[in-house]
């Protein structure tokens, strides 16, 4: 009886650990994430000063992209070469031309001459090579902006069929940036004022009263950036012989979209995303030096040579 019991107790601790592992997800297989515990957060500064920060992020759905691909060409003359990479190009040009909202741009990169070594024969000496003009090397970037995000499936099977494999990169764009912004700032100015309220309840003081200093900043990363890589796999532990030659696969690399972190914010405008969106972060940070009043503002009249009076301001 006793025997059983220890073996379904074992079991459960297996299925959990098998399940946890599986809600985690395979980036956790091979280099686990350590999180720290940060139950007190909160610190004292060296001085007197009160530093009070608000952080807001914002995530941003894009409503315009540009795909860049690389375009290699070879040809034995430049004529050739410039003929064939032209006609690669232009097939994509024309299957794009009556897209809504989809535009084409072709970016001249280089243009080289390619070598190729000849072997000089020689009865009484040792072979010799020789490095000779072999043709030219034509490179390109085309450049494609759209608007829907579906769109870049079409476009991939129209550049294979045009021998346009090299996809560099994907930039995305949106019509809301500043508007975010606006946002962003409104949103903090308002809990930035939630919080000077409580802190003055909490110290009964009027902050008013002390000199301030005020600073913010934005911040803007976007999808391109903020892709990383990791392996999942399990290697065979089994002890070889001495001599046994053994040979490993290639072990697949996963690629993946990881957003910034929202737990270091303290509000987020559109917290929940299912794809790779635009991200803006803002900070507002105010210091208030509490051994030093505020400047007080003194007015002062000058009689000018007609007998006007005019007030003058001195800044003590």
């Amino acid at each position: 009886m006793h025997k059983i019991q220890l073996l379904i107790v074992m079991l459960t601790i297996w299925v959990s650990d098998r399940s946890i592992a599986q809600v985690s997800g395979n980036v956790n297989y091979q280099n686990k994430s350590q999180y720290p515990d940060q139950v007190s957060i909160a610190e004292f500064s060296g001085n007197s000063d009160i530093i009070i920060s608000i952080k807001g992020l914002a995530n941003i759905k894009a409503d315009t992209y540009v795909a860049m691909f690389s375009v290699t060409q070879v040809g034995k003359t430049a004529a050739e070469a410039n003929e064939l990479i032209n006609t690669r190009l232009n097939d994509v040009q024309m299957s794009m031309a009556n897209k809504p909202g989809v535009e084409t741009y072709v970016d001249m990169v280089s243009f080289v001459p390619v070598y190729e070594f000849e072997m000089e024969k020689k009865v009484f000496s040792k072979k010799t090579y020789n490095e000779i003009p072999a043709g030219f090397e034509l490179k390109k970037n085309l450049h494609v902006k759209f608007n829907d995000p579906l769109f870049l499936n079409e476009l991939i099977t129209t550049c294979t069929n045009a021998e346009i494999y090299d996809l560099i990169r994907v930039d995305y764009f949106s019509s809301l940036m500043e508007q975010t912004k606006t946002e962003l700032m409104q949103k903090a100015r308002k809990m930035l004022f939630e919080k000077m309220t409580n802190y003055q309840e909490i110290l009964n003081t009027e902050l008013a009263a002390y000199e301030k200093q005020i600073a913010d900043d934005y911040r803007v990363v976007y999808p391109v950036e903020m892709y990383k890589s990791y392996q999942a796999y399990s290697s065979s532990s089994l002890s070889q012989r001495k001599f046994t030659n053994s040979n490993q696969t290639d072990k697949s690399v996963t690629v993946y979209y990881q957003p910034v972190n929202d737990k270091a914010f303290d509000f987020i405008i559109n917290p929940i995303i299912v794809e790779p969106v635009i991200q803006v972060m803002y900070e507002l940070k105010l210091k208030i030096n509490r051994e030093k009043e505020a400047r007080s503002n003194k007015e002062y009249m000058i009689i000018t040579p007609n007998g006007d009076l005019k007030p003058i301001t001195f800044h003590n």
